[in-house]
């Protein structure tokens, strides 16, 4: 990749002034107010897709939000590699807690980020690390060494589960055909260790609501006699982990993959301080199921989570009154075998039946999907682990991730394809929090490495 240092150098304003536009658009899937920005980052990529090389970029309609698809085919009998990628963000709530406004893109130096991050939400999940291939095109194509097709496939709801997407992808597998898909909407070890992702979590996400009265009542008058469900859903979620934060839910663990101590001993040799884990999250100690470490609870172990609860008077002052429903919203991260359906089924099957006859429980489902584990032995993972080493100088350690990209497990049973999974970002970098950031390094180091992705992958097909 011939000056591709020097080109990143004299345009790195301009790749920063472009990621900030688009960083200023709040397109928050999840709340309908924010339905318009969502469309204008669509139109926003396909504008940036088009000025990058591709020859066509076409904004795709769905039942939801559009997806935006773009392709740049310089000879049918070169492989295809397949971008995907979203442009929708998390909400920004508690808006109280960043410490510059969300969609007000600011750089600010931090200690893991001596050089500057990029403060916004959608920094780095995953508006960041998706225009790094929007970029990587660029030089490509303006310096002709593009060495074999490109598609891109950017999505607007992957933060709310990616419902239209495998509609879109079943019914567009020759407009999608490809050799490997590359997404980075991951992370990598740290910026001195590079990493590429080898297994992803699924996911089940369910909301559940507890009725007891039909309306609220007088905590004094009815207080003792009457069911609080506020009382009751708190007492069903402590029932739902064991005394070694096991999960509760009988058939839970039943296609749970127990890895080997070989395997596990391989995982611990990823550089790992417990204390600096400790440090940086402002915690006394760490917390999980027991028999496990910190790194296989939040990799290779499924768990459960409150994300949300909420129910009766949370305004100022006191109002005291026993709420008619209380509600809460709970994530199950998922390992590969656990199928994602089945376990929200066992989830609400359970959750009914620990109900006491005093109130009623109502189970809705919102999204999921599998999990996933990419083998380290393909020409796709080779052409990555060259990459990395060719820009930074070191052979990247292959992990697992506790995050879900269920639309992976996906891409591959439709289109038969095999996903590589290159990140750039990192654990401290607060996705889905306050204060979101993307290092400025990790992006230009991004916008280096991808390119060689390209030229491995091509040398090693032939």
């Amino acid at each position: 990749m011939k000056d591709i240092k020097s080109y990143i150098s004299n345009n790195k304003d301009r790749f920063l002034s472009e990621l900030f536009d688009l960083l200023k658009i709040p397109s928050v899937s999840a709340d309908p107010a924010f339905s318009k920005d969502v469309i204008k980052a669509a139109q926003k990529i396909k504008e940036s897709l088009l000025n990058a090389g591709c020859n066509l970029a076409e904004i795709c309609e769905t039942k939801g939000f559009p997806i935006v698809y773009g392709e740049k085919i310089i000879d049918k009998n070169l492989p295809t590699v397949l971008v995907y990628g979203h442009y929708d963000v998390q909400p920004a709530d508690p808006i109280e807690l960043w410490d510059s406004p969300p969609y007000k893109p600011i750089i600010k130096k931090t200690d893991k980020h001596p050089d500057g991050a990029i403060f916004a939400r959608g920094a780095c999940d995953d508006k960041g690390q998706m225009y790094m291939h929007v970029k990587a095109l660029e030089f490509m194509v303006k310096t002709n060494q593009l060495p074999c097709n490109v598609k891109f496939m950017i999505e607007g709801e992957e933060e709310v589960g990616s419902n239209n997407l495998g509609i879109f992808v079943a019914e567009n597998k020759e407009k999608l055909k490809n050799d490997i898909i590359l997404i980075s909407d991951t992370g990598m070890i740290a910026n001195d260790v590079p990493s590429i992702t080898t297994g992803l979590r699924g996911l089940s996400y369910v909301e559940v609501e507890v009725t007891g009265p039909n309306r609220d009542l007088h905590s004094g008058l009815y207080g003792g006699a009457v069911a609080n469900p506020i009382n009751i859903l708190n007492k069903m979620i402590a029932s739902l982990h064991d005394e070694n934060n096991r999960v509760t839910i009988p058939g839970f663990y039943d296609k749970v993959e127990e890895l080997s101590k070989e395997e596990r001993a391989e995982m611990a040799k990823a550089p790992f301080s417990l204390e600096n884990y400790k440090k940086t999250l402002d915690i006394n100690a760490v917390y999980g199921e027991k028999g496990y470490s910190t790194n296989e609870r939040n990799s290779i172990r499924p768990t459960l989570d409150v994300n949300g609860i909420w129910g009766g008077y949370i305004g100022e002052g006191a109002k005291t009154v026993i709420a008619s429903k209380a509600y809460a919203k709970i994530s199950m991260r998922l390992v590969p075998n656990q199928d994602w359906e089945k376990i929200t089924q066992l989830f609400k099957t359970h959750f009914e039946k620990i109900a006491p006859k005093a109130v009623t429980v109502k189970v809705t489902p919102h999204h999921g999907g599998q999990g996933y584990v990419t083998p380290i032995n393909t020409i796709g993972y080779s052409a990555a682990s060259k990459a990395y080493e060719a820009t930074f100088g070191k052979k990247p350690i292959p992990q697992r991730s506790g995050g879900s990209i269920p639309i992976v497990a996906l891409f591959e049973k439709e289109l038969n394809s095999k996903t590589i999974l290159m990140g750039f970002g990192l654990n401290s970098d607060a996705i889905h929090s306050p204060n979101e950031h993307f290092g400025v390094w990790n992006y230009l180091k991004g916008i280096e490495t991808i390119p060689y992705f390209y030229k491995y992958f091509t040398e090693l097909s032939k």
